[in-house]
């Protein structure tokens, strides 16, 4: 029996949350899945349609946190457990040391959550957390070397990548309703993320504003919502790119995918903001999985999942200039196809199925 306790889980929507969803439903090809998530909206359908064992942790968020690790704690005291998984240092918080002490245990530590100024209150909690368990898993090289600097021990840091649930088919019905959005653009461009200062939207807009010299037909499409909604949706209106640039705030699966396999370059050139960094970019593997380059920021741990010059491109998320000929560089002599094809191949390495496999090593 597996363990998975998570703050983050479907059918809330996020990054985390598709890591889970993916490594808790891997899991299950080694043995029985028991995860404790946090309850949202439309919860009880998502769990009766999946093959997984969810309990859900519902009420004020200040008492959530003990009634997971009560049940948590329960549960591990009255079953086998083979190994025990936590998505976030706050997750194994408020569970005992000794509860797990004679289970394999896991918590992933994903950048942004770990930042927090050496010897302040939340990096002593999280040294404390991070202490409980068996092994840590750094979704990045550069998200295990934050982590050291911030007083995590290297012996404990595994790097493990997040897997991949691309590509997935795509209905011809939404092959074609991708292609009339994207008409007889070029290039297409694409980004999937949340509307967020960090993920460079505002940078991207002026730079195919910039771009619409060379190339009069260009198409950039923003898959996502997030606060920074109003401000992106007035600065494209100021760069008179209403017909250049389209938002997709709210999304179907099957239509997100079509788009970034209709797509010609996937951008997101994250960039640090505050605390928030990237500490990996599963979105670039997603895209490759369709073979589609990406260029990324290369502040956090794109590198990881792009390949500087062979899948994609990285830039300086805060430099124009930067953005700007890495995006010429890419679709110079038709340079994109190569690289989308680097990209595909690449993408493989992040199947789940391998992923896995790294945890059931370890364990």
């Amino acid at each position: 029996m597996f363990v998975v306790v998570t703050r983050n889980f479907p059918p809330d929507v996020g990054g985390i949350q598709i890591l889970m969803e993916g490594l808790c439903n891997s899991l299950l090809s080694h043995g029985p899945v028991k995860v404790f998530a946090y309850q949202f909206e439309n919860s009880e359908d998502y769990d009766k349609s999946s093959k997984l064992s969810i309990e859900r942790i519902s009420g004020f968020k200040i008492f959530r946190k003990y009634r997971m690790a009560n049940l948590v704690s329960e549960y591990v005291r009255q079953n086998e457990v083979r190994a025990i998984f936590f998505d976030h240092w706050k997750s194994a918080e408020n569970l005992k040391a000794e509860i797990i002490k004679n289970i394999k245990s896991f918590c992933l530590i994903h950048s942004k959550e770990i930042n927090h100024n050496s010897g302040s209150s939340l990096n002593k909690r999280m040294i404390k957390s991070l202490n409980k368990v068996n092994y840590v898993i750094a979704n990045s090289n550069f998200t295990k070397n934050l982590a050291i600097t911030h007083g995590v021990k290297e012996a404990k840091i595994n790097i493990i990548h997040p897997g991949c649930n691309y590509p997935i088919e795509i209905k011809d019905e939404y092959k074609k309703q991708a292609k009339d959005i994207f008409d007889n653009a070029f290039p297409k461009i694409i980004t999937v993320a949340r509307l967020d200062k960090r993920k460079s939207h505002q940078n991207i807009l002026m730079t195919i504003k910039n771009l619409k010299s060379k190339f009069p037909k260009i198409k950039y499409i923003s898959v996502g919502d997030g606060e920074e909604k109003e401000n992106l949706s007035d600065l494209r209106d100021e760069l008179g790119l209403q017909n250049d640039a389209l938002f997709v705030h709210k999304s179907s699966e099957q239509l997100k995918v079509a788009l970034i396999n209709e797509a010609d370059l996937f951008l997101m050139p994250s960039i640090t903001y505050k605390k928030s960094v990237e500490g990996f970019g599963i979105s670039f593997i997603e895209a490759a999985s369709y073979g589609v380059a990406s260029i990324g920021g290369s502040e956090g741990g794109e590198s990881d999942a792009i390949k500087d010059g062979q899948t994609g491109y990285l830039c300086d998320g805060k430099d124009l200039n930067s953005i700007y000929e890495k995006i010429l560089n890419f679709f110079e002599k038709e340079n994109y196809k190569l690289l989308g094809n680097n990209a595909l191949d690449f993408s493989k390495n992040f199947n789940w199925k391998n992923i896995v496999k790294k945890y059931i090593r370890l364990i």
